[in-house]
């Protein structure tokens, strides 16, 4: 199979009409991996896969516009009928479990173990399902956050996750086929936080055009700026195949 990214929601920070917040399905090497449960995903996942097939889930960060429908899919996978042969494997930062356990309004986590098996992220995490490698690096963020490089059969697709600029955005896109990025932003915010943790198109452009990508898709615009802007402004600094990303699309590396 062939390393693929769908599109299932693209949103900042909350969904709209016909636009989940962040999510995507990867697929490749005998793998589906869903990255990112932003509100309204999983309804989206299931016009392209079946939830109880999925390989695995993959979470950069617990901001509840990437993370908030793992409590739908929750209710799915234990009362709605839609039954995975054995706990999908969800790697999150740590706190996840507990997170979700929250929302039930328990203290303990177990009752979730038949659904999800919990697995922690770190900087540097690497595992791989079939032949799917997925390789964490923590990143800039006002929380505990990863960018995920994912390769299958010599494609790389490469996502920041939620970040502001930092080194580990240029190892998580180097040479990548497709680099999935953020452009929230419309500018850094002088005497604002000590250290930026969204990125700007142009960040978004610089760091694709270092890391010699072959093409940049931008995602995760925010309300001060439209998806069609931020594009153009990220591929003016890019200089290489720039495209903005769409609910429902299919990209093939």
């Amino acid at each position: 199979m062939p390393l693929t990214l769908t599109v299932l929601g693209t949103a900042s920070p909350h969904p709209g009409p016909d636009r989940p917040c962040s999510g995507y399905l990867v697929s490749g090497g005998g793998a589906e991996v869903w990255v990112d449960a932003g509100p309204g995903t999983f309804a989206a996942l299931q016009r392209h896969t079946d939830p109880a097939r999925l390989t695995a889930i993959w979470i950069s960060h617990l901001h509840a516009d990437h993370c908030a429908d793992l409590l739908s899919a929750a209710y799915a996978f234990a009362f709605g009928g839609v039954t995975p042969p054995a706990p999908i494997p969800l790697y999150a930062p740590r706190d996840c479990a507990r997170r979700l356990a929250g929302f039930f309004g328990r203290a303990d986590v177990d009752f979730l173990k038949g659904v999800f098996d919990f697995r922690a992220l770190y900087d540097g995490c690497d595992v791989r399902h079939w032949n799917l490698r997925l390789t964490a690096r923590a990143v800039v963020h006002d929380t505990e956050a990863y960018g995920l490089r994912a390769e299958s059969q010599g494609s790389v697709l490469a996502y920041s996750g939620d970040t502001g600029p930092c080194p580990a955005l240029a190892e998580i896109a180097a040479r990548a086929d497709l680099f999935l990025c953020e452009a929230d932003v419309d500018a850094h915010r002088e005497g604002g936080r000590p250290h930026p943790v969204h990125l700007t198109p142009e960040d978004a452009g610089r760091v694709a055009h270092d890391a010699r990508v072959r093409e940049l898709l931008v995602t995760h615009v925010g309300p001060t700026l439209t998806r069609e802007s931020a594009t153009a402004r990220a591929g003016a600094v890019f200089g290489r195949p720039t495209r903005m990303a769409v609910e429902g699309d299919l990209h093939t590396l």
